[in-house]
């Protein structure tokens, strides 16, 4: 495999004790499930990549997005404990970016479409919610606070008809950012 190859790949290790000590459990694409690699996690490395961890199985739950570095006790500041239960790996994407907005659930309500960064539904569109959305191109990252700030989702190209079905118990999200190739 060339150079090129390599690091183009993603990779995260875990580490079950603050500062990289302990058992580590090293990830190159998604993992529904860690529990049965680690019992805690309390530091990581991204050596390559962007990663979004979950406090939950199965990609739910609260959701943290993480670019390459060293988190060396980035666990407890993220509010997450020792809990991160699944990781998906962020696909690396150049290319333009699209996404239309829904006030309601169901694509219903007023409607937006975005091609770049948005910190402000509200102020930008004079649109109170964001309940849905199709994400045409590239990778989402939306956020419950303006200005890019609170409880985030990650998204890929696809329909979402309810953000409830993806466990975000009827949040509603004001600001949305292109998760952009500089991973």
């Amino acid at each position: 495999m060339s150079n090129t190859g390599i690091n183009m790949r993603g990779k995260i290790v875990f580490y079950e004790d603050r500062n990289f000590q302990g058992r580590s459990y090293e990830c190159m694409s998604d993992c529904s499930d860690m529990t049965s690699y680690l019992s805690r996690c309390h530091s990581c490395r991204v050596e390559n990549g962007c990663f979004m961890v979950y406090d939950r199985p199965n990609f739910m739950g609260n959701q943290y997005f993480m670019r390459r570095g060293e988190y060396a006790d980035h666990m407890s500041m993220m509010g997450m404990r020792d809990c991160i239960k699944s990781c998906r790996m962020i696909p690396m994407h150049r290319g333009q970016f699209r996404m239309k907005i829904y006030e309601k659930e169901n694509f219903n309500g007023q409607s937006n479409e975005l091609m770049d960064d948005c910190e402000n539904i509200m102020d930008r569109y004079h649109m109170p919610d964001c309940m849905s959305c199709n994400v045409m191109d590239g990778q989402w990252l939306l956020f419950e606070q303006p200005h890019f700030r609170g409880r985030m989702i990650y998204l890929r190209p696809g329909e979402y008809r309810s953000f409830r079905e993806l466990g975000t118990n009827g949040s509603r999200f004001m600001s949305m950012k292109r998760i952009m190739d500089s991973c």
